[in-house]
């Protein structure tokens, strides 16, 4: 399809990112901080190896962190006239700071997504995408085999939306788990709590606590309220997330259950 991609972070959603790209034909090469988990994808050894020739650079990791370390190592092997595509959920702060340190003539998207792993290998992710036109003309004919692509504005609007969403999401979800744990302390049953919540305001989030489709670790959405910052009530949902080390490692929903 005469555009060489490079994809750099194979976790629970990078792994059926990247397949999807595959499937479509581009000439994909993929790195990932563990290796053994490309399952059939050419493999490179480093990112710097990754990125060398490529056209499009797609990043999708943890944490901004991890985005900066692994810039730091691939960054210096960009080739003028290349874009990089950083779908990870870092807020615009660190989109900004990763975008001041680019080579020269190499472009920047910020393109976080919404979704879980489910929708990532079906190609069904909202992508929320900010940076200058040009480089939104040329990232969105890939971006589309991942999902709806959402154009939010200039450089770091997509990162800006992201952190506004998913804290809307994850605090609402926290929400849920406390108000059943009101529900068992007067006695009322969590199946019809959740029926009856399922039918007002609060559908979405009841729908997002009942899903076993998800798998959005409890520590990645703690994460995402941190870059929101915040008033009271998001700081305080983020404190719920952190509370139990148990569950860190498991989706969202199973603060549900911790909670009671």
């Amino acid at each position: 399809m005469g555009k060489k991609i490079a994809f750099l972070g194979l976790g629970r959603m990078g792994l059926p990112m990247a397949r999807r790209l595959a499937a479509a034909g581009y000439e994909l090469t993929v790195w990932n901080r563990s290796a053994g988990r490309a399952e059939g994808l050419t493999e490179a050894g480093s990112p710097a190896e990754a990125v060398q020739g490529a056209d499009l650079v797609v990043t999708m990791l943890s944490d901004p962190a991890a985005v900066a370390e692994v810039a730091g190592r691939f960054t210096p092997s960009l080739a003028p006239g290349a874009l990089w595509v950083d779908m990870s959920s870092v807020g615009p702060a660190a989109a900004a700071d990763l975008r001041a340190q680019l080579p020269d003539g190499v472009g920047m998207v910020d393109a976080p997504v919404l979704g879980s792993v489910g929708l990532a290998a079906r190609g069904e992710l909202t992508v929320c995408v900010g940076g200058e036109d040009a480089d939104l003309e040329r990232a969105q004919p890939v971006l589309e085999h991942l999902g709806t692509v959402r154009r939010c504005g200039g450089p770091g609007a997509g990162a800006a939306l992201k952190v506004v969403v998913i804290s809307g999401i994850v605090a609402s979800v926290t929400v849920v788990a406390e108000v059943l744990d009101v529900a068992q302390g007067l006695g009322v049953p969590q199946e019809l709590a959740l029926e009856v919540l399922a039918n007002g305001p609060l559908a979405g989030p009841v729908a997002r606590a009942r899903n076993k489709e998800s798998d959005f670790p409890v520590r990645l959405a703690a994460k995402d309220l941190g870059l929101a910052g915040g008033g009271p009530v998001l700081r305080a949902a983020r404190q719920v997330l952190l509370a139990d080390p148990a569950i860190a490692d498991l989706d969202l929903a199973s603060v549900v259950t911790a909670l009671r």
